[in-house]
């Protein structure tokens, strides 16, 4: 069992389990109804995005040093109290079921799930 990190809208994995949407906004233009079967979530999880404020900061990051000062408000917010218990709780279904999380960036390396990723090692999970 384990968890994968992955861009929502992607093909999913061989047994990628539960897609978990880690995004603020649903995908534009795409029926509710249509969202697992369009692969880009089984549930809407905004728990662990990046607030807006943050979420504008990455998006307009055009410098190693603008990129890093999003990350580092990216880790503050998900050391809040309500954040650290969603991360312990992906960590901990993943000794038990396959899932995956993901947002719609191309970019892995720049975009909160590559820091999501180092969040939830940093918790236990196992990652796939």
């Amino acid at each position: 069992m384990a968890l994968a990190v992955v861009r929502l809208g992607s093909t999913r994995l061989p047994d990628e389990g539960l897609r978990i949407g880690t995004v603020r906004r649903p995908p534009r233009g795409v029926p509710k109804a249509e969202f697992a079967s369009q692969n880009w979530y089984d549930v809407w999880f905004p728990n662990l995005a990046p607030s807006p404020e943050t979420m504008k900061l990455g998006q307009g990051a055009e410098t190693p040093a603008q990129w890093v000062a999003f990350c580092k408000q990216y880790k503050a917010e998900m050391a809040s109290p309500a954040a650290k218990h969603d991360l312990a709780l992906l960590a901990a279904l993943s000794h038990h079921t396959n899932l995956s999380v993901g947002c719609y960036c191309e970019l892995e390396s720049r975009c909160h799930r590559s820091i999501l990723k180092e969040l939830l090692v940093g918790c236990g999970a196992t990652l796939r």
